[in-house]
C-alpha cells in the first residue's frame, strides 16, 4: 500500500501561484517568438539559421526547473506519511467461547481445537513486553490466565480450555475488562511527567449467540467507558451442528451481533470459517495492535527531489544549448 502523503503547513503552497505565473508566462513567450520568427524571415531562411535538433528539446530544462519550483513548494508545506511503529507495550486479553456449539466439525478437527491452536500462535507473535491473558467463557467467565509479560503461561492456559453450557458472551467481555482494571496502566514517567496510556484490547473469539449471564449491550457499556476496543472473531460456517441427546442440532455462526459489539467498542469484526483464515485474522489483529501510526517527516526528501530536478534541468540545458536555463 502507498502512503497517503499530508501537510503539516498547507498554507505554504501560495507559494504555487508565482510558478503558475512563470507557466503563463514561458507559455506567451514562447507563441511570441512562432509569431515573430514566422513575421520577419522566410522558412528557407529559417531552415537555415536555426540547427535541425528536436523542438521538444527546449522545453524539457524549462519543465525541469518549473517541476523543481513545484516540488519546493510542497517542501515548504512540510510533507509527512504515516508510519507504523512497533508499540512497546499494551494488554491483550484473548477471550474464547468454550460453550458446547465449539465441538463442531465443520472446522477441521474442530471449532475449539482450531481455535486453540490459532491463539497460541497469536501470542507467540506479540511483542515480548505485552502483558497477555486468557478468559474463557460458557455458562459464565473464567480467568485461566491473569495478564503478565508471561506469554508461555497464557498459552499453558488454552490447554485449559473445556466445554461447557451455554453462552455468555458479555460476562466473557466484563470479566477481562476487570483484568484489564486491575492490572492497571501506567500513567507517568519514572522523572514525574505524563505518560502515554497503555493501550489495551480485548480479542474475542466467538461462534454463538450471547444465552446466559450480562447482556451484549451492557458489555458495549463497560468496554466503551472503559475506553478498550473488543475485537471478535466469528468462528465457524453457517451449516455447523453437533450432537445433543443423540439429535443433530444445527449451530450457525452469529456474526451480526460480535460485529455490532466490535463496533460500538470501536473494535474490529471479523468472521472466519477455517482453521487458515482464523491465523490469517489473527494475524491482521497483532499487526494492529502491535503497531501505532504516527506521522513522519518527508521534507528533506521532498527537497532532495527537487534539488535533483533542478540538476536535471542544468544538465540538459548545458549539453544540448551550452548555457544554464
Amino acid at each position: 500500500m502507498i502512503p497517503l502523503l499530508a501537510l503539516a503547513s498547507p498554507g505554504w503552497l501560495w507559494l504555487l501561484a508565482p510558478v503558475a505565473v512563470l507557466v503563463v508566462l514561458y507559455l506567451l513567450a514562447q507563441r511570441r517568438r512562432t509569431t515573430y520568427a514566422v513575421r520577419f524571415a522566410t522558412l528557407p531562411m529559417l531552415e537555415r539559421l536555426v540547427p535541425k535538433r528536436p523542438a521538444w528539446r527546449r522545453h524539457v530544462p524549462a519543465a525541469l526547473l518549473l517541476l523543481a519550483f513545484v516540488v519546493m513548494a510542497f517542501a515548504a508545506a512540510r510533507p509527512q506519511v504515516d508510519q507504523q511503529v512497533p508499540r512497546e507495550r499494551a494488554t491483550v486479553i484473548v477471550t474464547v467461547d468454550v460453550s458446547l456449539s465449539m465441538q463442531a466439525t465443520d472446522v477441521d478437527p474442530d471449532r475449539l481445537t482450531a481455535a486453540r491452536a490459532a491463539a497460541k500462535r497469536f501470542i507467540e507473535g506479540l511483542p515480548d513486553g505485552f502483558n497477555v491473558g486468557v478468559v474463557e467463557f460458557a455458562g459464565s467467565a473464567a480467568v485461566l490466565s491473569e495478564p503478565s509479560t508471561d506469554h508461555d503461561k497464557a498459552i499453558s492456559a488454552l490447554d485449559r480450555l473445556e466445554l461447557a453450557e451455554g453462552t455468555a458472551i458479555g460476562d466473557g467481555v466484563l470479566t477481562s475488562l476487570a483484568q484489564i482494571k486491575a492490572l492497571g496502566t501506567q500513567t507517568t514517567n519514572e522523572d514525574g511527567s505524563e505518560a502515554e496510556p497503555v493501550p489495551a484490547q480485548i480479542v474475542l473469539l466467538s461462534d454463538g449467540t450471547n444465552t446466559v449471564g450480562s447482556s451484549i449491550e451492557q458489555a458495549e457499556s463497560a468496554a466503551t467507558e472503559a475506553g478498550v476496543p473488543v475485537s471478535t472473531i466469528a468462528y465457524g460456517t453457517p451449516s455447523g451442528t453437533v450432537e445433543v441427546d443423540g439429535q443433530t442440532v444445527p449451530v450457525p455462526v452469529d456474526q451480526p451481533s460480535l460485529d455490532a459489539l466490535a463496533e460500538a467498542t470501536g473494535g474490529q469484526g471479523y468472521s472466519a470459517e477455517t482453521g487458515e483464515q482464523l491465523d490469517e485474522v489473527y494475524d491482521d489483529i497483532q499487526s494492529s495492535i502491535g503497531y501505532r501510526t504516527e506521522p513522519r517527516d518527508v521534507t528533506p526528501w521532498v527537497v532532495a527531489g527537487a534539488l535533483l530536478l533542478g540538476l536535471l534541468a542544468a544538465g540538459f540545458s548545458l549539453r544540448w544549448f551550452s548555457r544554464l536555463p
